[in-house]
């Protein structure tokens, strides 16, 4: 998913989006797979006006949330890492889409 990601990104000629963008990808297909329970995962990107949106899709009823990890805990920081990168992001009402959208830097747009 990061490799499709970088290439979309090439291809819309908003490279300086690919470290935050695959770090985002990377952290919300990571949630979708570990919580998904065996439904398929999808990922859709598109490219707005002024921001690139990100959705990673796993068929869960239950909705991605924050969680407060402890010092020593090995996992529970990815959303952490995608509300601080990302302008704005959410789940949808049925829980099973967890969504974020990356600013695009001043004349890419």
């Amino acid at each position: 998913m990061r490799r499709i990601t970088a290439a979309h990104l090439r291809h819309w000629h908003l490279t300086a989006l690919t470290h935050d963008a695959t770090l985002v990808v990377s952290e919300l297909v990571t949630n979708a797979v570990q919580h998904a329970k065996g439904t398929s995962v999808g990922l859709r990107m598109w490219r707005a006006a002024h921001e690139l949106r990100i959705e990673v899709t796993d068929g869960s009823p239950t909705p991605a949330r924050l969680r407060c990890a402890r010092e020593a805990d090995e996992s529970g920081r990815g959303l952490l890492l995608v509300a601080a990168l990302a302008k704005e992001w959410g789940t949808s009402p049925d829980g099973t889409m967890t969504w974020c959208s990356l600013a695009i830097p001043e004349g890419r747009s």
